[in-house]
């Protein structure tokens, strides 16, 4: 069965000169259970296109796994009711995993996957460090460059996307889907299938910077993280304790930066 990212759907438009049928491409969503080794460790919705990175990129986010080898196979099962993306990892990841399940208090919810405990929520990640260093140019041009990826956004004007910018060379990489968390871990996982190091450029996003999205980046090693609108009072805080640089409201020829601004400079070198 395949799964298409967007459906043509009836409808009426209703305008002051009057109401006409209509039909409108509109993103699709379907359920998709993250299994391993047998265990529904979560249920996203999600646009059902590029799950394996989607996959393996909440693997990595979400700290299932630490290292790509730990995964030992992966494989994608429809159903009628939505898609199983299933795991099978080594054994040392398998009884880490079981032990963080039996510690889980309450269910697993969509916006913070498997924790237990308000401390989790906001949870220590490791700090990132990079070499990467951006002209403002790079910047202020990200989200327009990644306009030209969202191939799914501009038939249905209902997505988010996630890029990869890369110094002088722009965004190389992206990835769409209906939730913006969704499109960061395809990208995530992108990365690791296309053997892209992750602190070699910048995630560029099409939405406000919240906490959940600097987590990801700190959980993978991006030093910088640029959106096209604000970043949240917590998000700033996590991103000058992880060493991310944020970089919002990138648009227009302008930008903000709110935490390490060195990596923006107008004369790149590289840092030792």
């Amino acid at each position: 069965m395949t799964m298409l990212a967007h459906v043509s759907t009836p409808g009426q438009s209703h305008h002051a000169e009057g109401t006409r049928a209509i039909h409108r491409a509109l993103p699709e969503e379907v359920p998709v259970a993250l299994v391993f080794n047998g265990t529904t460790q979560a249920v996203m919705m999600a646009t059902p296109t590029d799950l394996a990175d989607f996959a393996w990129g909440f693997a990595l986010t979400e700290g299932i796994v630490t290292d790509p080898a730990q995964i030992k196979d992966f494989e994608t099962v429809d159903h009628a009711q939505g898609i199983e993306a299933r795991f099978w990892l080594t054994e040392d990841r398998a009884h880490a995993l079981a032990a963080r399940r039996r510690a889980m208090a309450g269910p697993v919810g969509c916006g913070l996957c498997g924790i237990d405990s308000l401390e989790q929520a906001l949870r220590a990640v490791p700090r990132v460090r990079s070499d990467l260093r951006l002209t403002p140019a790079d910047v202020a041009r990200a989200t327009d460059a990644l306009r030209d990826h969202q191939r799914l956004h501009d038939l249905t004007r209902a997505t988010h996307a996630a890029g990869f910018l890369l110094p002088h060379a722009g965004v190389t990489l992206a990835r769409e889907d209906v939730g913006r968390h969704n499109a960061l871990d395809k990208l995530i996982g992108a990365l690791q299938q296309h053997g892209l190091p992750p602190g070699s450029g910048a995630a560029v996003i099409t939405s406000r910077l919240s906490v959940e999205l600097v987590q990801k980046c700190a959980m993978t090693g991006i030093p910088v993280l640029i959106a096209v609108s604000a970043p949240t009072g917590a998000a700033v805080r996590l991103a000058k304790e992880a060493g991310i640089t944020l970089a919002a409201f990138a648009r227009g020829g302008g930008f903000d930066l709110y935490s390490h601004p060195y990596r923006i400079t107008k004369e790149v070198e590289h840092v030792a």
